[in-house]
């Protein structure tokens, strides 16, 4: 490897949005600095199972359903 050429590999505190934190490694920011997440695992949709539909806007989904549907038993 090339010296000077690569970003600086520090620890950081990762703050979640319960409350909870974690020390892992990262080139962003500043050496032991803090980085509050808005969004994580613990409240996002597609982790927590939240509400997952499909919207039907101008007939797409009902034109590959009709399409495809003698894929899908």
């Amino acid at each position: 490897m090339k010296k000077g050429i690569h970003p600086d590999y520090h620890f950081v505190t990762v703050q979640l949005n319960d409350g909870t934190s974690y020390r892992t490694r990262t080139t962003w920011g500043e050496k032991d600095g803090k980085i509050t997440l808005d969004i994580d695992p613990s409240t996002h949709p597609a982790w927590t199972g939240g509400q997952q539909q499909l919207i039907d806007r101008g007939g797409r989904l009902s034109r590959f359903n009709k399409r495809f549907a003698q894929f899908v038993k």
